[in-house]
């Protein structure tokens, strides 16, 4: 690999790492942006100023309320439902309590049992004003939203058994022997929520028979300790039947609707959890909207889709709800394919990691070892595996050591002043030795895809939630050894990207020994991982760590490589090559062949 050559590489790697890093907004800038977003989300009617439909203030901490109407409004349709009392029945099973409220017969909370929050506290999905689940629908000349009236339930708080299953029926009256049933079902285990809407004897009351209008409307709790990183992760996701799977923008507010293809699901998706809604009939058309309300620190975004509902042939229309970890292996047992919530990569990354990287690791974590040692164990398998290309990288940047002092000969008596010709008599020379200058360069640019599908694999990992490895209590999460004022967005420095940086640049000084660079390419390598350690400082510990560890196993690698090289026999094979005959019948490489018509060209046009 010759100077340019690499010095091309690092430039890029330089660029790129740099533009992520001082191109970026300052977190000042970014909160001014989305509230300016956030405004403009209002001014369309997206969200109300709160974040979410303007509705009647429910509060789980109070006693139930009592509301009154006057007589005119009782005798409107589902007028008697106007009136009621606002109160909250719980369905709780192994993994789940959820309370329903008579107010709109929605889900009012979620909570997952087996699971709490970055700092220790009861996991509750959503609750509170900002949450809604309606059916819109017009009346006897009345426009009705089922969210805004009162439902009878048919039983009292259930637990279900883990053998065992259960519904209960909340049920908004018309009258006596018209009405409508929402029947809630829940097995003793799972983070399914079977929900089945069910109009009875109003076929002559409610216009468009054959679908209903939903809208439903969540304001996502905080879970985890960085809301920044929660916020990158979280938006509104929705699945075709297409079998194709699609999410709106995860750092901006968002809004998109759908009429020419039809639904399968719908989801909530936070960065480790979702509440996902599944249409057994399919939805056939959609409208959804993403906010982030950067004035709110409690909550993560508020997330809204109004969605047209097929009904059955009997008018009833099924749904389930999952309300469940962003586990791969979790999500694919559902089916539906939801498993596809997990972001894997885009192609061919998300192959690499859902074909090889996630088997792999499963396998391994079904020996319930610290996950600190089940990344090292998969790094120094993905190292074996690569092995053959880290060895043909050595080999090659070995070759091209031994051959500098004859470019050196050439570069000197040629003169920098004419770098075609120069250039020619480089290839002449790789030519003679039979040595390609990308021979280092190609085995590392086959192994980047999957550096880069490691870095999305990472810190889509549930499985690292809240796992801890020395001094690392979260491997989900960046490790904070220092804080300080925010200088620049950074308020902290991570130990392990700390470590990380270290290491690749102890790697880049060894590589720099190995292919005998000098000058300006001798120190370019250095301004990377400078850089990255800015870039990956608030990345999740579990990435850091892994990327420490490949360092320092190639590093490894190339140790025990240089007891397998020989210069001298190098040399020796390169003069042998040399004063081989040149086969005229010999096929150039693509390499060669470009390059010299490159400089032809060149030539060309100075003549």
């Amino acid at each position: 690999m010759d100077k340019n050559t690499f010095t091309g590489l690092f430039l890029i790697m330089a660029i790129i790492a740099g533009s992520i890093y001082f191109l970026k907004p300052s977190e000042a800038e970014l909160k001014k942006e989305r509230l300016v977003q956030h405004q403009d989300s209002v001014k369309k009617g997206l969200f109300n100023k709160t974040g979410a439909q303007a509705a009647t203030k429910f509060d789980t901490t109070k006693a139930p309320v009592k509301t009154v109407a006057d007589s005119a409004t009782l005798k409107t349709p589902f007028g008697a439902a106007s009136v009621g009392v606002d109160k909250l029945v719980t369905i709780e099973n192994q993994e789940l309590v959820v309370k329903l409220s008579t107010k709109g017969g929605k889900v009012a909370s979620v909570e997952l049992k087996n699971f709490k929050t970055f700092d220790k506290k009861p996991l509750i999905l959503f609750s509170g004003d900002k949450d809604h689940f309606g059916l819109n629908f017009n009346a006897a000349g009345k426009n009705i939203n089922t969210d805004e009236y009162y439902f009878t339930p048919s039983a009292g708080d259930l637990k279900v058994a883990e053998k065992d299953s259960a519904s209960i029926t909340l049920r908004l009256s018309y009258n006596a022997t018209q009405y409508i049933d929402y029947v809630y079902s829940l097995k003793g285990t799972g983070f399914k929520l079977g929900l089945t809407i069910k109009p009875v004897g109003l076929d002559g009351i409610i216009a468009n028979n054959s679908s209903l209008n939903l809208n439903w409307a969540a304001s996502l709790h905080k879970q985890e300790k960085d809301m920044k990183q929660e916020r990158q992760y979280s938006t509104v996701y929705y699945y075709n039947t297409e079998n194709t799977v699609d999410w709106l923008a995860e750092t901006k507010d968002d809004q998109k609707e759908i009429a020419d293809k039809k639904m399968n699901w719908v989801s909530f998706k936070q960065h480790f959890f979702s509440s996902t809604l599944v249409a057994q009939n399919g939805i056939s058309k959609s409208n959804f909207a993403v906010v982030t309300d950067v004035a709110d620190t409690a909550d993560v975004k508020q997330m809204k889709a109004d969605l047209t509902l097929a009904r059955s042939t009997d008018g009833s229309v099924p749904l389930e709800f999952y309300f469940s970890p962003n586990r791969y292996s979790t999500l694919k047992d559902q089916g539906h394919d939801l498993q596809k919530l997990v972001y894997l990569g885009f192609s061919p990354l998300k192959y690499i990691n859902q074909f090889a990287v996630l088997p792999l690791f499963n396998f391994l974590n079904q020996f319930n070892w610290n996950y600190g040692l089940i990344i090292l164990i998969l790094t120094i398998a993905l190292k074996l595996v690569l092995s053959p290309l880290t060895y043909k990288s050595y080999l090659s940047m070995a070759k091209m050591r031994v051959l500098k002092p004859e470019m050196d000969e050439i570069k000197a008596k040629v003169g920098e002043d004419n770098p075609t010709l120069l250039q020619q008599e480089y290839l002449k020379l790789y030519k003679k030795a039979g040595v390609n200058p990308l021979g280092g360069c190609l085995p590392l640019l086959i192994q980047m895809p999957i550096v880069i599908a490691f870095f999305k694999f990472f810190p889509s990992l549930f499985e690292l939630r809240g796992q801890s490895f020395l001094w690392m209590h979260d491997l989900s999460t960046y490790d904070s050894v220092i804080k300080f004022a925010p200088i620049m967005g950074v308020d902290h420095i991570s130990l392990m990207c700390l470590l990380m940086t270290v290491s690749t640049l102890i790697y880049t000084y060894f590589n720099n020994q190995i292919s005998g660079a000098t000058g300006q390419m001798k120190y370019i390598g250095y301004i990377t991982p400078l850089i990255f350690l800015f870039t990956l400082n608030s990345y999740p510990a579990g990435l850091n760590y892994y990327y420490f560890l490949a360092n320092m196993l190639t590093f490894t690698q190339q140790y025990l490589i240089k007891f397998m090289v020989d210069d001298k026999k190098i040399h020796a094979q390169i003069q042998e090559n040399k004063k081989k005959p040149e086969d005229p019948k010999k096929k150039k490489s693509g390499f060669q062949a470009r390059m010299e018509e490159m400089m032809k060209a060149q030539q060309q046009a100075k003549k």
